[in-house]
């Protein structure tokens, strides 16, 4: 069974200067130093005023993993995005979002939309997040859309600090 994530934000600022700022190669490297964890890095990044598409690395040292997640990896769990995202209109933009965890059967896909709105704009994420371990993988889907969710926030209320600047 798979774990859906649904989030939505507000941001003060218009869409276009929403995308420049999160398509930005050393804005994407300032976020990872605060939020990516171990090991975290910028592995890939293409971005023009009509595009992007980007790789990351997070980190998450495994001792703040439940347990039951704990004994199905060895060391700190390294996490790999990429996104993708394209302007499809004025002050709108779509993208995707593949999310993967070497040597683990765990995947999160989904879509991301970002469009104005009267105080400036919305951030919306839509994931779907499945594992693929029998009797255990309903727990560990919770447990990875719950990390997921927080990481987004985390990067949302960090983009917004950036954009109040």
């Amino acid at each position: 069974m798979a774990r859906q994530i649904d989030f939505r934000a507000p941001l003060p600022r218009p869409a276009e200067t929403v995308y420049a700022t999160m398509v930005d190669a050393e804005f994407l490297r300032a976020r990872l130093q605060q939020l990516g964890g171990p090991g975290a890095e910028l592995l890939e990044h293409q971005a023009d005023p009509a595009g992007a598409r980007y790789r990351l690395r997070h980190g998450l040292d495994k001792s703040v993993l439940p347990p039951l997640v704990q004994n199905l990896v060895s060391g700190n769990l390294v996490i790999e995005r990429t996104e993708t995202i394209r302007q499809t209109g004025p002050g709108h933009y779509e993208g995707t979002v593949d999310v993967q965890i070497p040597g683990a059967p765990v995947t999160a896909v989904g879509t991301m939309q970002l469009h104005d709105a009267p105080a400036g704009s919305e951030f919306a994420v839509h994931a779907t997040v499945k594992v693929n371990i029998p009797l255990f993988g309903g727990r560990i889907e919770e447990t990875v859309a719950e990390q997921v969710r927080n990481l987004v926030q985390a990067e949302t209320a960090f983009t917004e600090r950036r954009l109040r600047v």
